[in-house]
């Protein structure tokens, strides 16, 4: 028995096929083909646009996939979300779908946008927020380069960013977030009933989730005298409490445990001045709670 994963294209892919080897899957995509080499003889991996994998889940071409609830939400997919992945194209930073405006625009707020015409590829998310909130506007289809439409063409675009740039760029500015779009493992409510599949797609999201948790952490490793032992513990951080564990012949203890990366530059100096010795730091693939 085969579970079949779909595996999003374009600019998710990059990022998924990292947090994928990093969860321990030697994944090999050919030039041209739309089926990744996977060393699981228990999984079938099928590259799919975003836009189309939760459609696909539901109708069970596939039995779970990664996509942004984005594409849930515009496809209203009847889907069983298994979890969500905090990861995206460029960072851990979650992708928005923003409602944005040439910076001369007088539009300042959503209400401003009555009677406007609006460009999106989110159309369906688009009407339902303005039927939400009263407002009649014109909404249309955007089949890409959003933030070019405006103003010559609309007056306004819901379009998605992560950091923001590509709008800066083209002299918009963001009048309101629509939603926030994080990556989703779904799946098939059938594969989702079904014993095996689902035990199956709940290993791999303990994977998943244990790559992302490892991205930006580094593991620690010192060894600290027993005198200094508290001073080196009152300047340590840990996901929980440090691995203390005594060393040979009474020469002290042994501490491991794992932190953020970013405080490791200036955590190093901390503990040599406090008086771990052999301090050593290395790289984590995967942290599972």
């Amino acid at each position: 028995m085969k579970l079949k994963l779909g595996m999003p294209i374009g600019s998710l892919q990059e990022a998924t096929l990292d947090m994928m080897r990093r969860a321990g899957f030697n994944v090999i995509v050919r030039p041209r083909s739309y089926y990744p080499d996977l060393d699981d003889d228990e999984l079938e991996a099928r590259l799919m646009r975003p836009q189309d994998m939760s459609r696909f889940v539901e109708k069970g071409v596939v039995d779970c996939g990664l996509t942004g609830n984005d594409w849930v939400a515009e496809n209203s997919s009847d889907v069983h979300v298994v979890t969500e992945l905090a990861y995206s194209k460029q960072s851990l930073k979650p992708f928005r779908w923003v409602i944005a405006v040439p910076e001369d625009s007088s539009i300042q707020s959503i209400r401003d946008l009555k009677g406007k015409r609006i460009s999106t590829e989110l159309v369906n998310v688009t009407r339902r927020f303005l039927a939400e909130h009263g407002i009649d506007a014109e909404v249309e289809f955007s089949h890409g380069a959003t933030e070019s439409k405006a103003p010559d063409l609309v007056d306004a675009i819901m379009d998605g960013t992560e950091t923001g740039t590509s709008l800066r760029a083209n002299r918009m500015r963001i009048v309101h977030t629509v939603m926030i779009s994080t990556t989703q493992l779904i799946a098939n409510r059938a594969a989702w009933a079904d014993s095996w599949k689902r035990r199956k797609i709940e290993s791999l999201c303990m994977l998943f989730q244990g790559a992302i948790a490892a991205k930006f952490k580094v593991g620690l490793k010192m060894n600290v005298s027993s005198t200094r032992l508290q001073a080196v513990l009152n300047v340590l951080p840990a996901m929980k409490k440090p691995t203390v564990s005594n060393l040979a012949n009474g020469a002290g203890f042994a501490l491991e445990t794992i932190v953020d990366e970013t405080v490791v530059r200036n955590l190093m100096p901390e503990l040599r001045r406090a008086g771990a010795e052999a301090i050593v730091e290395y790289p984590l693939n995967k942290v599972i709670p």
